[in-house]
């Protein structure tokens, strides 16, 4: 069970700073998700300051493998609309009027885009707590996938986190952290940050490709297979299209898409049209608006009707009864 960090008083102020807010009680259920709600609820309406993004330095370990995206421009334009709903979390540098951030990497980003202050909560935590209040905000507000977990252990225990902070920070068990550090520790160097977080795709699948990885370079295949997808292809889609093609150069076969698998389509002139994707639930046909706007406004016209057609030739050539 995760340690319910949040209700530690600072250990000192600054010289000039606002008075420290009266201690918070503690939350009925402590480490538990209900009580790491009423904990940040409470110190948010206790202790928010107004800080220059300027004074604030974002270091520490990623808990993320994307943060500069098209998310960042959409949550500068939501702030710049109704203003920072929630607070950042920081603390104290080593330098007069400087601190280090703790959670909210997204919503800084976000803030410096649209200028003015950031509003903060400032807490004296040390690197342990700091890492936990870290993870623990964090699963909260966005869960991150298997693989940014994977990664996000792998830098804490490369910085020498202890054990037990880092099952706090991500409320996994012994045997949990354990079965992530195996996987990430399989897979060669440089594939993640092709793929990307890839939400959805859980710990079997990422261990099969680990698997694919001592038969073949399953680096330069996902260069290949990634480099043919459209460039707004999501991350699970990028995952999908480097397993297939990694399956496919292990078996020494270049057949056509088959179940569970993701090809890319292409013209006469060798640009990608679009991917199709067969599994054993739909056949999903994906064009890419980006890349073919005008065929993707014609298409939208036409899809039903283009569906009703097939569906009747099929029907057609199946014979009566179909």
């Amino acid at each position: 069970m995760a340690r319910n960090i949040f209700n530690q008083p600072p250990k000192h102020e600054k010289a000039g700073a606002a008075p420290s807010p009266a201690p918070v009680k503690p939350a009925k259920l402590p480490g538990s998700v209900g009580g790491l709600r009423d904990s940040l609820r409470e110190i948010t309406a206790n202790s928010i300051r107004d800080i220059d993004p300027v004074q604030i330095d974002v270091d520490g370990l990623r808990d993320r493998l994307v943060l500069e995206d098209a998310s960042i421009d959409d949550l500068a334009e939501s702030i710049s609309k109704h203003g920072q709903q929630v607070p950042i979390m920081v603390r104290p540098s080593g330098q007069p009027d400087r601190y280090r951030i703790i959670y909210g990497r997204r919503r800084l980003a976000a803030i410096r885009k649209v200028g003015g202050t950031v509003k903060a909560i400032v807490r004296t935590l040390d690197d342990d707590a700091s890492l936990i209040a870290q993870g623990q905000e964090n699963n909260l507000r966005l869960d991150p996938s298997f693989i940014e977990k994977a990664l996000f252990i792998k830098e804490m225990q490369e910085s020498g986190y202890k054990p037990g902070v880092i099952q706090d920070a991500l409320g996994l068990t012994r045997q949990g952290v354990s079965n992530h550090r195996v996987v990430i520790e399989q897979l060669p160097d440089g594939l993640v940050p092709l793929i990307g977080p890839a939400h959805g795709i859980g710990r079997r699948q990422w261990s099969d490709l680990a698997a694919l990885s001592k038969k073949i370079g399953v680096v330069d295949i996902a260069r290949q297979a990634i480099a043919a997808l459209p460039d707004d292809t999501p991350s699970p889609e990028k995952f999908q299209a480097v397993y297939t093609a990694c399956s496919r150069e292990a078996r020494g076969t270049k057949g056509p898409v088959g179940r569970g698998q993701t090809s890319v389509v292409r013209d006469e002139t060798g640009r990608s049209l679009g991917t199709l994707t067969v599994d054993d639930r739909a056949i999903a046909i994906k064009i890419s608006r980006k890349d073919h706007p005008d065929f993707g406004q014609w298409l939208e016209k036409r899809a039903e009707a283009t569906l009703l057609q097939l569906f009747e030739q099929w029907r057609s050539e199946s014979g009566p009864g179909s």
